[in-house]
């Protein structure tokens, strides 16, 4: 059975040097030394100021929205995973929604302005399977209407936007690293800003809103990775080039052979590629679900990413349609892709494709 991804696991000798650390510590959970040292490399590798994981990425986005004390609406995405609408909800705040680009996936950037109201307290665009928003442009329009940015990068590891690191910007970026992220803790995920009283403040909320000094200080929530996490995340970052490398060529081969034939994402030319999907775009969903169900009876699972649109979903709205999001996600899906995924394997997928199409 052939997945759309899968997860890369480290050599067993390497993890179990980590997990012996951790037996000698003793401690397992409660920023411990793995933590540490996690961040410190992360933070260092993105070049940012303050990395500040945490048990995963919807926990990233919920946090963040406390933390800058957002109210309202905010300007967001139908096109992407259900937590970037849901972790909205869950903290009282309404997802608005402006259609994306049918090219790029992002927001459309002339479509921002119209929807921002009195209400509106942010805007939270995502970096659609990793390519970059237009954040220029973006920071922008959140400064003439004094918003705040959230940037969604949960496919967004590795990703640089102008020479600099794509999590550098905004008040905060939160990426993911679920075990399906080319870069993951198996669960897990991470708050990026560069304002490092706005992440002093986060780290006290992440863990009972409890001090350095043992104070209770204000509201707050678990969100705390955990030590055997951190041991996970340190062994594959030592291996993020080689993961890069072997998904850089499948993807590539998709490219190539798959030209003229369906369409693809528009990428962001001030950007980089981190190769962690390959969407492909059909002429229209009766093809998709020809391609889809051949691939499938051949035990090789694509996915539907992300179908439906969120602005089709009722207990989201009721009212706000996006057009383009809504014909977008009905056309389009993402190929398998993965660290040391066969030569044979990748042909038989290109072969279903060039015969159904």
């Amino acid at each position: 059975m052939i997945n759309v991804g899968k997860v890369y696991l480290p050599n067993k000798n390497k993890l179990f040097k980590y997990i012996k650390r951790i037996y000698r510590s003793g401690q397992i959970t409660n920023n411990g030394i793995l933590q540490k040292e996690l961040e410190k490399k992360l933070k260092a590798y993105f070049g940012v100021s303050n990395v500040i994981l945490v048990a995963n990425g919807s926990l990233a986005l919920q946090l963040s929205y406390k933390a800058l004390n957002l109210s309202g609406n905010v300007i967001t995405s139908p096109f992407s995973f259900i937590s970037t609408s849901s972790t909205l909800l869950w903290e009282n705040l309404k997802p608005n929604f402006v259609d994306i680009n049918p090219r790029t996936l992002n927001l459309d950037l002339l479509k921002i302005e119209i929807k921002i109201n009195k209400h509106t307290s942010a805007i939270l665009p995502v970096h659609v399977f990793g390519n970059s928003c237009d954040i220029g442009n973006i920071l922008k329009i959140a400064k003439k209407h004094n918003l705040k940015v959230i940037f969604d990068a949960s496919h967004s590891f590795g990703i640089k936007y102008n020479n600099k690191s794509v999590l550098s910007y905004g008040d905060i970026s939160t990426i993911s690293f679920h075990a399906t992220k080319v870069f993951h803790t198996i669960e897990g995920g991470a708050i990026i800003t560069n304002n490092s009283k706005l992440a002093e403040k986060i780290r006290m909320m992440l863990n009972f809103g409890i001090d350095q000094h043992s104070k209770i200080k204000n509201i707050g929530i678990n969100a705390k990775i955990n030590e055997f996490e951190a041991a996970m995340g340190l062994c594959i970052l030592d291996d993020y080039y080689k993961i890069n490398k072997s998904r850089e060529s499948i993807w590539n081969k998709y490219k190539r052979e798959l030209n003229q034939l369906v369409d693809f994402q528009e990428l962001n030319k001030q950007s980089n590629n981190n190769f962690s999907y390959f969407p492909v775009i059909f002429k229209n969903e009766t093809q998709l679900k020809r391609i889809f169900n051949t691939l499938k009876k051949n035990h090789i699972y694509a996915k539907r990413y992300f179908y439906p649109s969120l602005d089709t979903l009722k207990f989201i709205s009721e009212r706000e349609h996006c057009p383009i999001s809504i014909n977008i996600a009905k056309r389009i899906l993402c190929l398998p892709i993965f660290f040391g995924m066969e030569n044979k394997t990748q042909k038989k997928i290109i072969s279903i494709i060039i015969d159904n199409i």
